[in-house]
């Protein structure tokens, strides 16, 4: 595990380098952004961006979705993974948010999991991303990145999620979220991670062990 010294460096590296780090997905309001996210699980925001604007534009409040059918969104995100679970998801979405929380999306993670197709990493998403909460979603990127630098070795989501709550300050753990994302994404991927062109490498466990001989 990272000591206190390192992490400060590890976020300071990060400050420097990505100041405003931003999702990836596009969106317009928290709506929009609850349709994005749930679209997007095993899926890239890439495709996700490329299927929201028609869907969004036929479906442009929860009303609108609330009152459609599976079968109607299925057309607009059948290029999506599993589209004929998340047209369900979807629309059982709009459905609770207007029979449980009067039409309006609720803030809190805890709340946000009632909603079909949200779990907890989609509901930390939506949390840290419209509401700034002091969470931390953790996919397959963070989950990656977070046991190759050090900052945990937790074998399961939640345990990483538990350490990088201790690394990072509340008031961080918005941006922390998708300074890992990123650099998960971009620079240490799953199968040829850039590390001799990677800031952090000095840092991170995972390129002393390759690197050692």
């Amino acid at each position: 595990m990272k000591t206190k010294k390192e992490v400060a460096g590890i976020i300071d590296w990060f400050q420097t380098h990505m100041p405003d780090p931003k999702s990836e997905l596009h969106y317009t309001d928290t709506y929009s952004l609850v349709v994005a996210v749930i679209l997007s699980a095993q899926c890239t925001d890439k495709r996700v961006n490329i299927v929201t604007p028609a869907l969004m534009e036929r479906f442009p409040t929860i009303d609108y979705m609330a009152a459609a059918t599976p079968e109607e969104v299925f057309p607009y995100i059948k290029s999506v993974t599993y589209p004929n679970n998340k047209a369900q998801h979807l629309t059982g979405m709009a459905r609770t948010l207007k029979e449980q929380f009067g039409g309006k999306i609720p803030s809190t993670p805890e709340a946000l999991q009632k909603l079909p197709g949200v779990g907890r990493k989609t509901a930390h998403v939506i949390a840290s991303v419209a509401f700034n909460q002091p969470v931390i979603a953790v996919d397959t990127h963070v989950f990656r990145i977070s046991r190759r630098l050090g900052l945990s070795r937790g074998n399961t989501p939640l345990a990483v999620e538990r350490d990088l709550n201790r690394h990072f300050p509340p008031q961080m753990r918005a941006k922390a979220h998708h300074w890992l994302i990123l650099q998960g994404r971009y620079v240490c991927t799953a199968r040829k991670p850039k590390c001799t062109s990677c800031g952090l490498s000095g840092f991170c466990d995972f390129y002393k062990q390759e690197s050692s001989p």
